[in-house]
């Protein structure tokens, strides 16, 4: 179904020319108002946003599907970290089969729970981020209460917050595919928008993900009017290097020419392909399982089995699938992963990024916060 769906979110020109499409899109509709009448209860105030204590900055976008917001939170819960703050991360740990209000994924000297139960991005987090708490749970109010005060923690990052209102935020980092914005310009289930773009006024800054270098984001005119008093960055996610199952770290360059079977588990599994020939490595074989897949045994033994058939030199996955496969013994000794990166493109060159300006000076008018270090 999953797949069925995704398949439709293509050109809309030919919207009412197929009975499935018209089903989708009659379903769109009710889901719309549903949305707007949510967003408007909050703008009044009728439904309201608790605080927790202390500031919060939120990470998210306005489609389905992967736009780099967990390499986006990696780098801003470090970059606070490395100022001298002491952050929390706080996600609603999808995937995972905790049931309980406040799951403690990590307390930033050691991970307490696994992808089993927490999910695969806020344990892949956990492992990137040292020092930082993460704790998963579906009413982020609880977790950054039980974040407060338990761990002394004086800034959260919300992972995936945008449509998340309950709980207050100091900004809104909103990513957007630079690719297609807004995919078909269509919501869910017609297409993968969450909300209209008209939510966009919410946005403290808009990041467009998978910029080229010195490309800048491409924007209708309905786009540009609602963005046109907010600030706009580039980023693109750039990798760094492979690692292993074991913990093995091997250059980039490693890859050029070698025969690799590829699989992953996310939104957008093309554009893991698409890098991996962009780094040299030649594609032997190529399988794609839905986004947040459980691995199992089994599953690994077909990646094996069809891997040894491309007589493939190396078995690559990206990070979020490494840390689902390595509870499975037999994938310790050919499995690495494509280890990557956000990197903001406008003020990369400075020693304070343009998106390092924005956080600070927005954390710096904080109540919460009676002081941050200056970014410069």
């Amino acid at each position: 179904m999953e797949a069925l769906i995704r398949n439709m979110w293509g050109d809309p020109r030919h919207e009412f020319r197929k009975p499935l499409h018209i089903f989708f899109y009659l379903l769109s509709l009710p889901y719309g108002g549903a949305v707007r009448a949510r967003n408007r209860l909050f703008d009044l105030g009728i439904l309201r946003q608790e605080k927790v204590g202390c500031p919060v900055v939120s990470v998210g976008n306005l489609t389905v599907g992967g736009t780099g917001k967990t390499p986006m939170v990696i780098l801003l819960a470090g970059m606070l970290r490395d100022r001298g703050m002491r952050p929390a991360v706080l996600s609603r740990g999808y995937g995972g089969k905790s049931t309980s209000d406040v799951l403690v994924v990590s307390d930033g000297r050691q991970i307490l729970a696994g992808p089993e139960e927490a999910g695969d991005e806020p344990v892949l987090i956990a492992r990137r981020l040292k020092g930082i708490p993460v704790l998963a749970g579906a009413k982020r109010v609880l977790t950054g209460r039980y974040a407060r005060e338990n761990f002394g923690v004086d800034v959260m990052v919300l992972d995936d917050g945008f449509q998340h209102r309950w709980i207050h935020r100091d900004l809104d980092i909103v990513l957007l595919d630079s690719r297609q914005p807004l995919g078909n310009g269509l919501l869910l289930p017609r297409g993968p928008l969450r909300e209209p773009p008209a939510a966009l006024v919410r946005a403290g800054v808009v990041v467009f993900t998978r910029s080229q270098d010195g490309a800048g984001p491409l924007m209708d005119n309905k786009m540009s009017g609602i963005l046109s008093a907010r600030p706009l960055l580039r980023s693109r996610i750039r990798p760094t290097k492979l690692v292993g199952a074991d913990g093995t770290e091997i250059p980039l360059s490693f890859l050029a020419g070698k025969k690799i079977f590829a699989f992953s588990g996310i939104a957008q599994p093309d554009s893991f392909r698409q890098t991996v020939e962009g780094l040299g490595g030649v594609i032997a074989g190529f399988r794609a399982f839905r986004d947040h897949h459980r691995y199992t045994p089994e599953d690994w033994g077909r990646i094996e089995h069809d891997a040894g058939l491309a007589r493939a030199d190396l078995v690559l996955a990206t990070e979020k699938d490494l840390v689902k496969l390595q509870g499975i013994p037999h994938a310790q000794s050919r499995l690495f992963s494509l280890a990557v990166e956000m990197e903001i493109l406008e003020g990369a060159d400075e020693p304070g990024s343009a998106l390092q300006n924005i956080v600070f000076r927005t954390l710096n008018r904080s109540p919460g916060l009676p002081w941050v270090p200056d970014p410069s």
